[in-house]
């Protein structure tokens, strides 16, 4: 599965169900974009050191995915799909559900606009 951003924070939290998801995974990953969001929203926290240790620890053992050419390919395909069915979601959010259809996993997320792509299985807590 695919971690988004309220994902890796619930897990990060401890919260059970996000937590119980996880754990089941045989496959999880964490899209550059989401370190990037997650990151942003640490630095601006009072806890900052604490999660920044937590995050290096969860990033040891999870794959980073990274943006390329062939993501590129999926995210024109999102949007597209999305402007056509008049229903556009965050930028950040189209690039990883392009992620998502490139790699053929289920994105972990309580952001409901991920199940109005075609293709994409919503995972939630």
């Amino acid at each position: 599965m695919i971690l988004d951003t309220n994902a890796l924070s619930a897990i990060a939290e401890g919260q059970t169900g996000a937590a119980k998801q996880f754990a089941v995974a045989s496959d999880a990953a964490i899209p550059v974009i989401v370190l990037g969001e997650y990151r942003f929203g640490i630095a601006q926290s009072r806890h900052r050191r604490q999660y920044e240790r937590w995050l290096k620890e969860f990033v040891s053992v999870a794959r980073v995915l990274e943006v390329n050419e062939e993501t590129a390919i999926w995210y024109a395909e999102v949007r597209i799909q999305l402007k056509e069915a008049g229903t556009p979601i965050p930028s950040n959010d189209a690039w990883i559900a392009a992620l998502c259809r490139q790699h053929a996993l289920p994105i972990l997320s309580q952001d409901q606009h991920f199940d109005l792509i075609k293709g994409l299985r919503r995972l939630s807590w």
